[in-house]
């Protein structure tokens, strides 16, 4: 408010000014921009006047990173698989005369930064690898390192870290400029930020900006949901470039944006130099990084869930599964537990279950308080080591292969929910490629003006429980909605399976009528 009084009382000092200049005669009119007209736009103590000297010094240090891979090109024939085809040539398209497929060469860019005299480059692993969550080894078919000075080498990955998304690369050369991690544990909403990257393929760019928040989840799930938000320009090419503090220290690895159209829009996130350190630390020498891990699927609380259980809201994570034998079902947490903090950190959105238990030391003892049955309790358990990327992405998700279901025996239980729901049985069970033994409802059809349609659900998929308490017939279901609505809650909670994907819980708001 200081500073918006001062604005004030200058443009109030001004009018008076431009009502004195007005009473003098016309010949004494000066221009708007004339010497000495304009106050001083010196930056206050601590901004800078320019960020010449730091870019110059920082540059060196910045590469291009190119990779070369094979990929299939798109069917462009119309007419691809009728008698018509071959009259129209391949037009470019996916497989020749013989059904193979047809594929082209091609090359993506990215950046990267050297962070030792002898070679070796941080980048993120979704630059070499053709994009996040690939395999474990990269697709590209080579990694080209090309220096500001234009000095191009072939590159090697020494590891790469799916679940950070982050690689790390060596190039054979030495007396490199390099430049080293600072402590982004330090950083502020809104101090000054410098990022340099080869946005678009067009080389050693540079832009400035602030940082826009800290600890930003954007979505992705996972222990490394946990970025820096800036407003400096970042683009298509920037990723895996540094994102420097004033100093000079790398204190974020840009990685994402947040665009409609694809540029910049003034939202971008970086890794963290305190998240990325510690991985790129574990693949130069060689390891696998290794986190904790509790064997739980876990959901945020959404305001449906929330409100459905009676829970507070942005706090706790719901346990929609457990792995048996894992460190979770060992300590005795079921599904339908709301965690609410662990190792006496709380569990937020900006600090999630995945990313405190992924930082706790394997074989560590931690007490984990939870809610269940709107009860409070603690429990202990003994932290485990997480499975590979790629073997939890295998449990993950519902699938998209949900069959439907016969119509015979549908019974119209719920108009809150806009759902018919019949009992599940084993004809229907094997219909829908589900375990014979599986309990719960079936969906027959939903009212598409629902907010069960506007959530997802759809014919076919199973309802395993509703607000806790399990359900295998429409009528068990209906009672508990009933009970819902007289407790005067707005939304339930179910526990919805799709073919053999893990279940998962919705909350789902309750029709007015």
């Amino acid at each position: 408010m200081r500073y918006a009084y001062a604005i004030t009382a200058a443009l109030l000092a001004g009018g008076t000014t431009t009502a004195l200049v007005l009473q003098q005669p016309l010949s004494a009119q000066v221009a708007q921009n004339a010497p000495g007209t304009i106050p001083s736009a010196a930056p206050r103590a601590g901004a800078p006047m320019s960020f010449a000297d730091l870019a110059a010094k920082l540059q060196p240090a910045v590469v291009n990173i190119s990779t070369t891979q094979r990929v299939q090109v798109q069917q462009g024939n119309p007419f691809a698989g009728t008698p018509f085809g071959d009259f129209f040539g391949q037009f470019g398209g996916g497989t020749d005369n013989s059904g193979k497929p047809i594929t082209r060469e091609a090359t993506s860019l990215g950046s990267g930064f050297i962070i030792s005299p002898d070679g070796y480059v941080v980048t993120n692993n979704h630059v070499i690898s053709g994009g996040p969550g690939e395999g474990t080894k990269p697709v590209v078919s080579a990694i080209t390192v090309t220096l500001p000075d234009r000095k191009e080498y072939k590159a090697t990955v020494v590891g790469r870290d799916i679940a950070s998304d982050l690689a790390l690369l060596k190039i054979e050369a030495k007396g490199l400029p390099f430049v080293e991690f600072g402590d982004s544990t330090r950083t502020r909403v809104g101090d000054w930020v410098v990022a340099i990257g080869n946005p678009f393929g067009l080389g050693g760019t540079v832009t400035a900006g602030i940082i826009s928040a800290l600890h930003r989840n954007i979505g992705l799930g996972g222990a490394y949901d946990r970025y820096l938000q800036t407003d400096a320009s970042i683009n298509q090419g920037n990723s895996g470039g540094p994102m420097f503090d004033l100093s000079g220290n790398v204190i974020g690895i840009n990685t994402a944006i947040f665009s409609p159209t694809g540029g910049n829009v003034g939202i971008g996130f970086a890794i963290p130099a305190e998240e990325a350190k510690p991985v790129i630390d574990a693949l130069k020498k060689g390891g696998r990084v290794q986190r904790g891990y509790l064997g739980v699927g876990i959901q945020p609380i959404t305001d449906e869930i929330a409100s459905a259980l009676g829970l507070p809201k942005n706090r706790g994570e719901i346990v929609a599964r457990v792995e048996p034998g894992q460190a979770a079902a060992r300590a005795g947490i079921k599904q339908g537990d709301v965690i609410v903090k662990v190792n006496n950190q709380d569990v937020t959105p900006d600090n999630t279950l995945s990313y405190i238990v992924a930082n706790l030391p394997i074989g560590s003892r931690v007490p984990i308080e939870l809610i269940r049955d709107g009860k409070r309790s603690t429990v202990t358990a003994v932290v485990g080591q997480r499975p590979p990327e790629e073997q939890l992405a295998q449990a993950d998700g519902f699938g998209e292969d949900g069959d439907d279901t016969s119509d015979q025996g549908t019974q119209s239980t719920s108009t809150a929910l806009g759902l018919s729901l019949q009992a599940l049985t084993p004809q229907i069970a094997g219909q829908l490629g589900v375990q014979a033994n599986t309990q719960g409802v079936v969906i027959g059809s939903v009212d598409q003006s629902s907010d069960a349609a506007a959530k997802g659900l759809r014919r076919g998929d199973l309802i395993l429980s509703i607000n806790q308490t399990p359900v295998t017939t429409p009528q068990a279901a209906a009672a508990v909605v009933t009970q819902a609505r007289k407790a005067n809650r707005d939304s339930v909670v179910l526990l919805v399976q799709r073919g053999n994907s893990p279940p998962r819980y919705l909350g789902v708001s309750l029709s007015k009528n």
